[in-house]
């Protein structure tokens, strides 16, 4: 959950490495340092802060050199502080390091080294592994060898790139954690992710587990498990499709909410194609995993499959999954969603699924991720780059896939209505044109949100297909805005949460008019007897919701079946119209990353 970026080449590195970092500070945002090696001296330089404020601060002018590294990161172990941010030196700082990733064994190994007469300064675990390195080097003289021996009493994840004054280049390693090399004119590139060093170079190969990359005047990668010479595939990534700006849009999140209609038009398309190239073996129930929103799409998605393929459907989180001794075997269909594809625990929840036979389909927005090798059949969503850390476009992504999944394999059921299956089709062709009805009206969003911007509290509620995205558009509040919001079947406000409801809890129900929306009002009637609040999100043309709500969102009416993906758009626009009305760090929020590849 931190971003790491190193360079080796012909260029002055400081501002090179500014430039890079802050591309990623969507990764990682308590602090940033970078090391640059010049003249067989390693120099440092850290700050506290987001990196708009860093570059600020520190002097780029000494870090000179042709060589550095540099690290943005999202506190685990530690507080945030100067002492506990990356890169972390040795004793007699000649190495110097920065990591993504965990730890596990660190506490050992660290009581261990200060044994050994070791000095820490910081709470870190990733302080262990240099002070291993340099403890290494004592015995066998060798940067190299000294790593991998080093790497070698480790317990847990990391992508590691590290210098030494008396190396002319960077040895690159990584176990769980994502990372890649690009490979310019005479330089080269490490990044968390490509979009770092796009500007310079489009040629790049990523790093797979247990793979070391020395690069000097060239990169030699081997197997450090096996003992053997990897040769890499270098893949070429369309800039185009990558590069991302604010242009006139004051946050991310809602450029990244506008493009929607886009998207969407553009995942329809692809996953259309997709779908035609997936063979699957005969499977009896399908199982799916994910984390955080992509949990809530698989959620969505279980009403799609169980209507539509009459198949039993097993939403797990995967951060619970692989601790349960789950029942799969070969007959089972595995869904594993992830935006990132680096989600640590979705992706551990992948290879458990494998280990006991099943079929694995991932849905994921990075074509060249982890979770995408792992897999044996994957859905390229086309959202394109999503910097804010509350995601939006890749949700409905999601969302849209596992629909069309659904509707393609209902088609050679016998039970289905071939007329409906094109109907729900034709809907989603014309989604796009929709999106952009429910976005054209934000100002009446905005106007209703700037009026709940004092509550500490809310509750989201909504049934059937709507009662996942309730659950998303109370997470989105939470996320952005730092109001204690929760999700909930309306049908569940008389087991428990119709105890919280008073003058101080709104309630944002979505009461489309669906086979369900009688049993919403009923609910409506209950929040109104006790003084509840009530904002609704209502299907144009409803006039009788106006008298059991206080203010009403209107959307246009579509099927049931694709409401949620309509659904949605008005509670992401109240979220941040909520939050910006709070002054809020809306693109990064506290105590959030973007990718959270540790457990």
């Amino acid at each position: 959950m931190c971003g790491i970026f190193g360079y080796k080449g012909n260029k002055d590195t400081g501002a090179l490495l500014v430039e890079g970092i802050t591309k990623l500070d969507y990764r990682g945002y308590d602090s940033a340092g970078f090391a640059t090696l010049d003249k067989g001296k390693i120099h440092v330089e850290k700050g506290v802060g987001k990196m708009k404020e860093i570059s600020k601060k520190i002097n780029v002018k000494k870090l000179k050199g042709k060589i550095g590294i540099a690290h943005t990161r999202w506190s685990t172990h530690g507080k945030v502080t100067l002492e506990n941010s990356h890169p972390h030196m040795s004793c007699d700082g000649k190495i110097a390091l920065v990591h993504n990733g965990i730890i596990d064994n660190y506490q050992v190994l660290k009581e261990r080294l200060l044994k050994k007469g070791h000095t820490f300064t910081s709470e870190t675990d990733t302080e262990v592994i240099v002070h291993l390195i340099e403890d290494e080097m004592k015995k066998v003289k060798d940067f190299k060898k000294s790593v991998i021996k080093a790497l070698e009493q480790l317990k847990g994840m990391y992508a590691l790139v590290i210098i030494h004054q008396d190396y002319d280049g960077m040895i690159v390693v990584r176990r769980g954690s994502p990372l890649l090399v690009g490979l310019g004119e005479k330089e080269f590139f490490v990044s968390s992710d490509v979009i770092s060093f796009l500007p310079y170079t489009n040629k790049a190969f990523v790093i797979d587990d247990n793979e070391l990359a020395s690069i000097t005047t060239k990169v030699e990668v081997e197997n450090i498990v096996e003992g053997k010479k990897v040769k890499k595939k270098i893949q070429k990534f369309n800039i185009k499709g990558i590069q991302s700006g604010l242009g006139n849009f004051q946050h991310f999140m809602l450029k990244e909410i506008y493009e929607q209609p886009e998207t969407l038009r553009k995942t329809y398309a692809k996953i259309s194609s997709q779908l035609k190239q997936l063979h699957l073996k005969p499977f009896n129930r399908v199982v799916t995993v994910a984390c955080g929103t992509a949990y809530y799409a698989t959620l969505t998605g279980s009403y799609f499959f169980e209507k539509f393929l009459r198949l039993p459907v097993d939403v797990e989180y995967a951060s619970e999954f692989r601790y349960k001794n789950p029942v799969i075997d070969d007959k089972t269909l595995v869904i594993a969603v992830s935006q990132s594809g680096e989600t640590a625990d979705t992706l551990e929840a992948v290879r458990e699924a494998k280990k006991k036979g099943a079929f694995i389909v991932s849905i994921c927005n990075v074509a060249h991720s982890t979770m995408v090798r792992e897999s044996d059949f994957t859905f390229h969503t086309q959202a394109g780059v999503e910097i804010g850390v509350a995601s939006t476009k890749a949700f409905t992504s999601q969302l849209l896939t596992l629909l069309l999944f659904a509707l393609y394999f209902a088609k050679f059921k016998d039970e289905h209505n071939r007329e409906q299956l094109v109907m729900y089709t034709n809907e989603l062709l014309g989604l796009s044109d929709t999106i952009k009805k429910v976005l054209s009206g934000f100002s009446d969003i905005e106007k209703i949100a700037a009026k709940f911007t004092h509550y500490k509290h809310a509750l989201f509620l909504g049934r059937g297909f709507l009662y996942p995205i309730a659950l998303e558009g109370a997470l989105k509040l939470k996320e952005i805005s730092y109001i204690h919001a929760e999700g909930q079947s309306a049908a569940e406000l008389k087991h428990g949460p119709i105890a919280l409801i008073d003058k101080d809890m709104p309630c944002i129900f979505i009461a489309l008019k669906d086979k369900l929306y009688e049993k919403v009002l009923i609910n409506m009637e209950e929040v109104k007897a006790r003084g509840g609040k009530i904002i609704a999100i209502a299907t144009e043309g409803d006039t009788e919701i106006k008298k059991f709500a206080d203010e009403v969102i209107y959307i246009p009416h579509v099927s049931e079946e694709v409401s949620p993906l309509l659904a949605i758009i008005p509670l992401q626009l109240f979220a941040y119209f909520v939050a910006l009305r709070k002054g809020c760090d809306i693109d990064k929020p506290r105590n959030l990353a973007k990718v959270v590849t540790v457990e």
